[in-house]
């Protein structure tokens, strides 16, 4: 038995002198010592399938008739296969080299998952990197007094002044300040081109202003009641917002400027944004009311009915943002008794998701470059919040303001948000980060008068 070998001396010498010997050959494995000893490797070898090769060979010859049949030899092979016992070795004298990696499949590679590289995280600062005294602005949740345009110069309105702020280079300018029985100023828009600029007003009339000539180009005036709080761009087309309730498409190129008007709300409508297709705008209110609205269906006539209506904020709605890389989906803000961001689907007026974030939701912004979204908010914190989107995680909370933070608005390459509060700042927060740039597209060199025919 083996427990009584392994108790004899001689046979302890033996096991004894086995390990320095395996240790000794592993050394000396490339050099040509000991190679008249031929000394089987026991941790290379199968002894499972050296067992069954040895006895099944011995059935074979005992017993012919087993393996005669044409069936029992085909299984005998598929077996084989299968369990890859179609060696012919029996004793292993090295170790097998490793598998090459070339040779795993690539879905079973451990290195698979690495091939696309882990982006590296965003670092976002938690101070604002500027501010700004901003006096006399005006802490009303329904207005609209601040905007970045398309020539990257930011306007904000001050009680009853527009001042214009060029980022570029950090001059400030007065564009107008309007007499005490039109004002307070209620609301800003740049045009798409940046160089127009749309100013409502306290007593319903709205100014169009060319800002490079500080010049006043024509008044818009009979459409709304009392105050324009709310202004959107769609081309030449220039949408207000009263607290009356009406939204009104003027065309700005005609002297009859009103062409259709949208009646859905019956309070203030402080929210207006035009989808970046132009198809769609996206109206809220204060009576707690979200419209959308399709252009195609607009009416000259009569008012133009809405294409869907949701009731399910419980407070004002006021911050809307169209989503960049979406087209239908629209998130919207409400105010202090509901403190929830919801994500509607326009085209069906499903809503997709809504997360509770405890305090008023004041303004919305979308990240251009990544999958985020910007809101800012009210007591208790009057923070910035941004959120990984669609998981709504809370990627960081920027803090600074003292008073709610009433109105955001983008620079026009994504990068930077201004944010003003009734604090009376303006910050500015390097949030979005810097968008990777790409790689300019090869110089196609082209022979000179190539567009002409050769003459041979």
């Amino acid at each position: 038995m083996d427990t009584g070998a392994m108790n004899s001396p001689a046979s302890s010498t033996k096991t004894k002198s086995r390990f320095p010997l395996h240790d000794q050959l592993l050394q000396k494995r490339n050099s040509r010592e000991n190679l008249d000893r031929f000394i089987p490797n026991r941790s290379a070898m199968d002894f499972d399938y050296a067992l069954t090769m040895l006895t099944e060979a011995k059935k074979g010859k005992e017993n012919p008739a087993l393996t005669s049949s044409p069936a029992r030899e085909a299984y005998r092979k598929q077996l084989a296969e299968t369990f890859n016992m179609n060696r012919t070795r029996i004793l292993a004298f090295k170790n097998k080299p490793p598998t090459s990696l070339d040779a795993i499949p690539q879905e079973f590679s451990s290195t698979a998952h690495q091939v696309k590289a882990a982006k590296p995280r965003r670092h976002i600062p938690q101070t604002s990197e500027r501010t700004l005294d901003a006096p006399d602005l005006v802490d009303d949740y329904y207005l609209n007094l601040l905007d970045w345009g398309s020539s990257n110069v930011l306007s904000i309105a001050l009680g009853s002044t527009v001042y214009l702020w060029d980022a570029s280079d950090g001059n400030t300018s007065e564009l107008v300040t309007v007499d005490e029985e039109m004002g307070p100023v209620t609301s800003v828009k740049w045009a798409p081109d940046g160089r127009y600029i749309a100013v409502g007003l306290n007593n319903s009339e709205v100014q169009l202003w060319d800002s490079t000539s500080n010049r006043l180009l024509r008044t818009l005036k009979g459409g709304h009641g009392s105050r324009v709080g709310a202004l959107d761009w769609n081309s030449h087309i220039l949408t207000t917002g009263g607290m009356d309730g009406q939204i009104i498409n003027n065309d700005v190129r005609v002297r009859s400027h009103i062409v259709e008007t949208y009646q859905g709300h019956h309070q203030e409508v402080c929210g207006l944004k035009w989808s970046a297709s132009g198809s769609q705008l996206a109206s809220g209110g204060n009576d707690n009311l979200l419209h959308i609205w399709d252009r195609s269906m607009a009416s000259s006539n009569s008012p133009t009915q809405y294409l869907h209506r949701m009731e399910d904020h419980t407070a004002a709605v006021k911050a809307l943002a169209w989503c960049p890389f979406q087209s239908n989906l629209l998130a919207t803000g409400g105010g202090g008794g509901d403190r929830t961001i919801k994500f509607w689907n326009t085209h069906t007026g499903a809503c997709l998701n809504s997360i509770d974030t405890g305090s008023q939701v004041c303004a919305l912004l979308w990240n251009k470059n990544e999958r985020e979204l910007l809101s800012s908010h009210g007591f208790t914190q009057n923070q910035l919040t941004l959120w990984k989107y669609p998981s709504m995680v809370k990627i960081a909370e920027l803090t600074g303001h003292t008073s709610r933070v009433l109105f955001m608005a983008q620079s026009p390459d994504g990068c930077t948000v201004a944010s003003a509060a009734g604090d009376e700042t303006l910050r500015f927060w390097n949030v979005f980060g810097t968008p990777e740039v790409a790689k300019p597209a090869p110089k196609i060199v082209t022979e000179p008068f190539a567009h002409l025919n050769r003459i041979r």
